[in-house]
């Protein structure tokens, strides 16, 4: 029979994994939008957008961050106890994207009704890290 321990363990390595992956598949559904113009402005409800030479530019850099990303989860979980620490950094990056989003909202670019799934999303992915970082530090500790 299995110890109490290596049951706890075992639900760490889980939720580790789910959070991994999560976000690796949000981030890579998230260069749909970001590398196809058309796409970004229906999911935001963007009128007579015409994206020019500077936004396709900006567009670039977030997809190659996006997509370094999603390599980052993947690799985090090929060992996902000793690489938890990424999970509190990716928290960082979600903050800064929903602080974005603000933003948009804030200058008029985007309404929040349709950013407001994105802000649900992104605080749910949130605590989906955090609880998974703080289960696996637990047994983290005796890797250490």
């Amino acid at each position: 029979m299995r110890n109490a321990k290596t049951k706890a363990g075992d639900k760490a390595v889980f939720w580790l994994r789910v959070a991994y992956w999560v976000g690796a598949i949000f981030d890579a559904l998230t260069l749909i939008p970001i590398l196809v113009p058309s796409v970004g402005a229906r999911v935001f409800g963007l009128a007579d957008f015409t994206p020019g030479p500077e936004y396709r530019y900006a567009m670039g850099l977030a997809a190659a961050l996006m997509l370094g990303w999603t390599f980052l989860l993947l690799w985090a979980d090929r060992k996902p106890v000793e690489r938890r620490g990424v999970l509190p950094l990716t928290v960082v990056v979600v903050i800064g994207l929903a602080a974005a989003g603000a933003y948009a909202v804030g200058v008029g670019v985007v309404s929040a009704e349709r950013m407001a799934l994105t802000w649900i999303f992104q605080a749910v992915i949130s605590s989906l890290y955090m609880s998974a970082y703080l289960r696996a530090r637990k047994i983290g500790a005796t890797l250490d």
